[in-house]
């Protein structure tokens, strides 16, 4: 009930579960509850036209239940139209486990998250997202076998972060292309906001290409490992949206892009492999597209993760999964290039294909 994650007196502040702009007719909310093992869990089923509902599962320190109920929400629904975009046959879901994946995280609570995930019978399935790893993974097919990314030993595709990294760097490339004529990323300054596994993995990519890399995040040790082993430099600055650069690329959490932050930028270029990367995706979309930032929008350019998991159910090989995540290069510039033919904004542009194959799915059935 509400009134156990607020007062009472704050109830009037706060619209219903139904009412959040985020809720967006969600399919089904899934709250996980295990007094054992601690296990405080939320699973949101987005949509399920195109397939069941794919999405990884994040665990995380939340302030406040309702921030955790928010994430889910938008990073379901963000999944819908990354698989529909991409062209897969599955719909969107997400889980959020609130707590501190270093000191909460047990074998006994993954297991038990499984066991809840396993009594949807395949309407979600789950994937590693912010604070799991792959064995995290082979912990939850102990006990259900709706969960991917599980690891190669144990037949599945692995670790997804280095194939989100590389759709975020074709993604990358191809706004390069349209915002500055060339594809080419050498000596071209990017930000990279974030080097957790999808971070690090753009940074190589970055680094091979020969980019000026830049890279910005909460835990230091992480920094001195990435700038030592890619030769990137730290940023020690405090406003690093307002510093000079070619291309910016949040790959931490989302919503970098908000009231505050908008009129501060001055690159040129926005992809990274963040989520919801856009607080309001309407207001922020055009100020972006008003003040000529190119910006790729997120829930295409990330999808390379999901192409490597749903590998796992359709049975293809890495060569397939490459040749797909390869395709976002022509996906972004198509979308890019349309948004301007059509005057509205990259973010608008990207979800009019993604909700056109879910209407066109809905008619068929």
């Amino acid at each position: 009930m509400v009134t156990d994650l607020i007062s009472t007196s704050d109830l009037s502040k706060v619209d219903p579960v139904f009412g959040q702009l985020s809720f967006d007719n969600h399919e089904q909310l899934v709250f996980c509850n295990d007094k054992d093992t601690g296990l405080r869990a939320i699973i949101g089923i987005h949509n399920t036209t195109l397939g069941p509902a794919l999405g990884g599962t994040r665990m995380w320190n939340y302030e406040t239940e309702w921030d955790a109920l928010n994430d889910v929400l938008r990073l379901s629904r963000g999944m819908t139209f990354k698989a529909a975009i991409t062209g897969l046959n599955l719909g969107g879901g997400k889980a959020v486990i609130i707590g501190d994946a270093k000191t909460q995280k047990t074998p006994e609570l993954m297991k038990r998250f499984g066991e809840f995930v396993h009594s949807l019978s395949g309407r979600y399935i789950t994937a590693e997202d912010v604070g799991m790893e792959t064995k995290d993974m082979d912990l939850v097919r102990e006990v259900t076998p709706y969960v991917t990314g599980i690891s190669e030993e144990k037949g599945g595709a692995g670790n997804p972060s280095p194939i989100t990294a590389y759709g975020v760097f074709m993604g990358m490339k191809a706004a390069a292309k349209y915002a500055f004529g060339s594809e080419i990323l050498e000596d071209r300054t990017v930000y990279v906001e974030g080097i957790g596994n999808v971070g690090e993995a753009l940074v190589e990519n970055l680094s091979n290409e020969g980019a000026k890399i830049f890279i910005s995040d909460i835990n230091q040790e992480r920094l001195d490992y990435v700038s030592k082993k890619y030769n990137a430099s730290i940023y020690t600055g405090n406003d690093l949206y307002s510093e000079e650069m070619d291309i910016y690329a949040p790959c931490a959490l989302g919503a970098t892009i908000n009231d505050r932050t908008i009129h501060q930028f001055k690159a040129k270029v926005i992809a990274g492999g963040a989520n919801n990367q856009l607080a309001d995706e309407h207001k922020h979309g055009l100020l972006l597209r008003d003040r000529g930032i190119v910006y790729a929008p997120d829930f295409l350019i990330n999808a390379g993760g999901i192409i490597n998991v749903y590998a796992e159910l359709e049975n293809y090989g890495r060569h397939e999964i490459i040749r797909k995540t390869e395709n976002i290069f022509n996906t972004t510039l198509e979308i890019l290039q349309n948004a301007e033919t059509n005057d509205i904004t990259a973010h608008q542009a990207a979800f009019d294909v993604a909700q056109a194959r879910i209407d066109a799915r809905k008619k068929e059935n």
